[in-house]
């Protein structure tokens, strides 16, 4: 195949404001590890091999247990995550696949009690943001590292 584009050096600007996003991320608060979570949760629904690769792996640096990390695409069957992990990982998955059925306002005001609205701009951001990445490296093909 033929290689496809590296959007870092084609258009560093645009990748230089996907980076920017990510920095603002790293300061809002959001727990690490959850973000980790809805950056799995939401690849494994795009099927994007390269994050989901980078994402189990930062996971896992992060204390996140391979028994979590290996039953994410089935939350609702356990009992392994908390309310407030269960209402970030609806509302992933709920914007993840806007689509279908856009956000039901039953998955947001769920996440509405879990967080700050703050916070919730942040869970929201997060999802838009690994949603781009994954369509990045969709796109390109991005290779495992």
């Amino acid at each position: 195949m033929k290689k496809r584009i590296q959007i870092a050096k084609t258009a560093p600007a645009a990748y230089k404001a996907m980076l920017d996003m990510e920095k603002y991320l790293e300061k809002s608060g959001l727990d690490k590890r959850l973000y980790e979570l809805i950056k799995t949760r939401a690849s494994q629904i795009n099927g994007c091999a390269y994050c989901l690769n980078m994402h189990t792996r930062d996971a896992l640096k992060l204390g996140e247990t391979p028994q979590r990390l290996f039953l994410l695409d089935a939350w609702r069957e356990t009992d392994l995550y908390t309310e407030k992990e269960r209402a970030a990982l609806a509302l992933t998955e709920s914007i993840t696949l806007v689509a279908e059925n856009h956000v039901p306002d039953k998955v947001y005001l769920k996440a509405a009690e879990h967080f700050t609205e703050k916070e919730l701009a942040a869970v929201i951001m997060a999802v838009v943001a690994i949603n781009a990445w994954n369509r990045i490296s969709i796109a390109t093909k991005t290779p495992l590292d």
